[in-house]
């Protein structure tokens, strides 16, 4: 699957990610945040159950019931650890 991927800062230097059909908007109920896009049309393996390195559980899950696929609070990313490519 194609996404276009947008990165938000968290709390504790840390950052999600938002992952989002490549071509389509963000989700109405998400765009009230500061993502700011770093990516486009990256492709994906969204039949995984976790997709590395953007630390999101079910991608395809989230992906047929909202539209996107969000890092989940609990693998929230540290900023500089070098796993994002």
């Amino acid at each position: 699957m194609q996404v276009d991927i947008y990165r938000r800062p968290e709390a504790d230097n840390k950052v999600s990610y938002l992952l989002v059909p490549h071509g389509q908007p963000i989700p109405e109920e998400a765009t009230n945040v500061d993502w700011a896009q770093r990516k486009v049309g990256v492709h994906i393996d969204e039949t995984k159950e976790h997709l590395h390195p953007y630390q999101i559980d079910s991608p395809a899950d989230q992906i047929a019931e909202k539209g996107y696929a969000i890092t989940g609070l609990a693998h929230q990313v540290p900023v500089g650890d070098g796993s994002i490519p």
